[in-house]
């Protein structure tokens, strides 16, 4: 019986992530649906606290966008870029990590790609090593954002640990960015200079049009810069509260002395935030709605609530299999753990719902907090199939040629920086928490 509920629960992931969008949540719940009704698996609890937590800071996100904060965001990074264009294949990364660390979602990148692929072409650098490395860093930075969902799933889910936000950040901070660092490193030396590259000289001599618009310049909304600061607070407010739970409230209730948890403070701060950014930049709720961050959010929670709850069934009605055939292997060599975190990025698209998908297997098996800690960079693993839409975005932005899917689909600019990027940090993870906790 094992092995037909885990082929329902495959078959759930794929037929999910191939209709995309909210696919995953709903063939989850179909998933679901099966291993209850069919194979009279018992439902654990859906993960409500990750749900909420993903939603209120979705809201915020969203709300800084429909402010025009973003857009003030990437006027800033333009002229950082711009100001240091022969060293953009650091620079790149280094903004769109700071940009995806502070507003805690990727989809910001969509804006600056254009500006690292014309800022590349004019300095002749060639604009695959930026690109490449700066679509790899926004999505790193996930892992070190303390109010990106995957984060807030990770902290739900150490909470029983006494883990706090700030030992998470102190590991995957750090270890993320040097991670993306080295890999910047690593992608200076790819490739023929631009003048040299034969399908940039192709399209030079076929007419080609190689100029990019690169943004509106209309005059942006008043309280944009407002919005940024509002929302920034928020994000550091959330900091401070994680890192000192003194400056959380508490009760004393008939169970004892009861303090605010992390997800509802997490929650509180994130709406309020939204609700100030909506009253003092006047903001139109309808627009917060309509825009991208908005959207994805809402889709990963949904994501989030069929295939992480489809997940913790499968796995919590079948744990005495699992730990008894592979608990001596995962503990003796943690890294199975992290490749199995990796892989199952690749079909899921989404660093929370592998989070919350995989991580409660890994406590369950009695992993340390540090190691999972430490193996949180491993679930960015999505870049292995060249079909996210950042990556194709990144491609299409740049009109040189250089950033492209190579012959055989899996040869493709993102592969290196981003297996680079991606086991260095696990690696220095390791070590960090090694050190810290």
């Amino acid at each position: 019986m094992f092995w037909l509920q885990l082929l329902v629960v495959l078959v759930a992931i794929f037929a999910g992530a191939r209709i995309g969008g909210i696919g995953l949540g709903i063939l989850g719940g179909l998933g679901l649906g099966v291993l209850t009704f069919i194979f009279h698996l018992e439902p654990t609890s859906p993960p409500i606290d990750v749900m909420l937590m993903i939603a209120a800071v979705t809201t915020a996100a969203g709300t800084l966008q429909a402010a025009g904060g973003m857009d003030y965001l990437v006027r800033l990074a333009e002229k950082a870029l711009r100001r240091h264009p022969h060293r953009i294949t650091f620079m790149g990364p280094i903004v769109t990590y700071l940009f995806t660390f502070c507003a805690g979602t990727g989809h910001i990148s969509y804006s600056i790609m254009p500006i690292i692929a014309e800022v590349s072409r004019q300095s002749g650098v060639r604009p695959e090593r930026p690109m490449s490395i700066a679509v790899i860093a926004s999505q790193q930075a996930i892992t070190a954002s303390p109010i990106s969902a995957a984060t807030v799933a990770l902290l739900s889910l150490l909470s029983g640990a006494s883990i706090s936000l700030s030992q998470i950040l102190m590991i995957s901070v750090p270890a993320t960015f040097i991670g993306c660092m080295i890999a910047a490193f690593v992608m200076t030396k790819v490739g023929k200079e631009l003048k040299d590259d034969p399908e940039y000289q192709k399209r030079l001599q076929d007419g080609d049009n190689l100029d990019l618009q690169i943004m509106d310049q209309d005059e942006l909304p008043k309280g944009a810069k407002l919005s940024v600061l509002l929302f920034l607070a928020g994000v550091l407010f959330v900091v401070l509260l994680g890192s000192f739970p003194s400056m959380r409230p508490g009760w004393f209730t008939e169970n004892g002395w009861k303090q605010l948890d992390m997800a509802s403070s997490i929650e509180i701060v994130m709406l309020a935030a939204a609700a100030l950014i909506v009253l003092i930049c006047r903001v139109k709720p309808d627009k917060i709605a309509k825009g991208n961050v908005f959207m994805a959010g809402t889709q990963a929670v949904i994501s989030i609530f069929g295939i992480a709850w489809m997940g913790d069934t499968f796995f919590s009605g079948n744990m005495e299999l699992i730990s008894g055939s592979i608990q001596g292997m995962v503990t003796a060599a943690p890294w199975l753990f992290a490749t199995a975190l990796f892989l199952l990025s690749m079909l899921l698209y989404s660093q929370a719902a592998t989070v919350r998908a995989l991580v409660p297997l890994g406590i369950s098996l009695g992993l340390p907090a540090p190691a999972l800690i430490a193996m949180f960079p491993a679930v960015n693993g999505y870049f292995f199939i060249p079909n996210y839409p950042t990556l194709v975005a990144a491609i299409n932005f740049d009109r040189t040629g250089t950033t492209r899917i190579g012959k055989y689909v899996l040869n493709h600019s993102f592969m290196l920086p981003g297996l680079i990027a991606t086991i260095s940090a696990v690696a220095i993870g390791f070590v960090l928490a090694q050190i810290i906790l």
